[in-house]
């Protein structure tokens, strides 16, 4: 596990996910097996490695990322860390013949994202990248509603997300200072668009086209130092999205907005027999036949409550930590050869969805977004 001394890979992938596996006793593989994961912790700060490896009783830890590649026991590959760092160290981990499970973005390209999947598939290894928002249980009920056919044919999707990000001056700000640096592979289209790729993609239907505007709003902030410095990554964007079928989604994403939503990240379905608002837990929907008739008059108050005209989507089932979900499949994957469809071509989309993204808003027009097949 490349990465655990951060933020995700320490709270999500680490705690959350594999030592919440080890919690619970393993995972049963359904035949009397059960698979006991043993992270190998690495990183570049030995201090850090040693005191997370104390705190959670944990043996297994390095700074040395070749040595660990080399060891024979160690199965899997993961990566957490920096996007910069991450294409080189997956594809040393490809040649040394591991299996591979890796955050997104997979690379700061495309054609090295291809690569990696290329490499994958020659080595007949095991990929997989992380695609976590499908697994969270406002997301499971939309799901469950475009499964159901609730919509009918589903005209749009409107997504919200963001909250406000501390410049760093004056109260700590809430991510590390190389999210807003282009030159170490910053900026929210190339955090956030990968998410937006896989969601749309398996909830509604592949991108066709992309129409984006990335803008630096908060263009001076301030380091874990204290020392300013220059924003040169965007940290917001506003997309529109076409979809193979014909739906549209309409995409704002920020980390210069102040929340006022229920949740911090929010999508509205409109479709012909109903509409839903889904986030990252709850999901609300509204049927065609109970839609009240609103009139639009801008000289007299509103008269209706419109929030409450909507219908809260039961639960109907325990949801889990997406990520842990997540690593459940994946290991399962690696250890049986259950299907497992979220591998480096997927994560490719992604890569393929930011770099046009970023040509888009740079060139100030549509760009289509082509299939791509290895």
């Amino acid at each position: 596990m490349n990465g655990v001394t951060g933020r995700m890979g320490y709270r999500q992938h680490l705690v959350r996910s594999l030592l919440a596996l080890r919690d619970q006793g393993g995972l049963d593989l359904g035949d009397g097996t059960v698979l006991w994961p043993e992270p190998v912790l690495v990183g570049r700060r030995e201090s850090a490695l040693r005191d997370i490896a104390r705190r959670h009783g944990l043996t297994h830890w390095s700074t040395d990322l070749d040595a660990v590649l080399a060891d024979e026991s160690v199965e899997i590959y993961f990566d957490a860390q920096v996007t910069s760092a991450r294409e080189e160290a997956l594809a040393r981990a490809i040649g040394a013949g591991k299996h591979v499970y890796t955050e997104k973005p997979t690379s700061t390209g495309l054609s090295g994202a291809l690569e990696l999947a290329r490499l994958a598939r020659d080595a007949g290894i095991r990929h997989g990248v992380v695609q976590d928002k499908l697994f969270l249980p406002g997301l499971l009920k939309l799901k469950r509603l475009i499964d159901g056919g609730f919509f009918g044919r589903i005209l749009s999707v409107r997504g919200e997300f963001g909250y406000w990000v501390f410049e760093g001056d004056w109260q700590e700000a809430q991510r590390p200072s190389w999210n807003y640096r282009a030159q170490d592979g910053g900026g929210i289209v190339v955090d956030m668009f990968p998410h937006w790729e896989y969601v749309l993609h398996e909830l509604f239907g592949r991108v066709t086209s992309v129409q984006a505007l990335a803008a630096t709003h908060i263009p001076r902030r301030w380091d874990e130092s204290g020392k300013p410095y220059d924003a040169t990554a965007d940290d917001a964007a506003y997309g529109i999205f076409q979809l193979e079928g014909g739906a549209v989604a309409q995409i704002n994403s920020s980390w210069a907005v102040r929340v006022h939503r229920d949740e911090l990240v929010e999508f509205q379905v409109d479709g012909t027999e109903g509409s839903a608002v889904a986030g990252l837990r709850s999901c609300r929907v509204q049927h065609r036949a109970a839609t009240p008739k609103p009139v639009w008059n801008p000289d007299l108050p509103a008269t209706e409550e419109f929030r409450e005209q909507w219908q809260p989507v039961p639960d109907n089932a325990g949801f889990d930590n997406g990520f842990k979900a997540q690593w459940e499949l994946f290991l399962r994957h690696v250890a049986l050869g259950t299907p497992y469809r979220w591998d480096l071509l997927a994560g490719a989309r992604g890569v393929q969805l930011a770099e046009l993204g970023l040509r888009s808003s740079a060139e100030g027009r549509r760009v289509e977004v082509p299939e791509i097949v290895l």
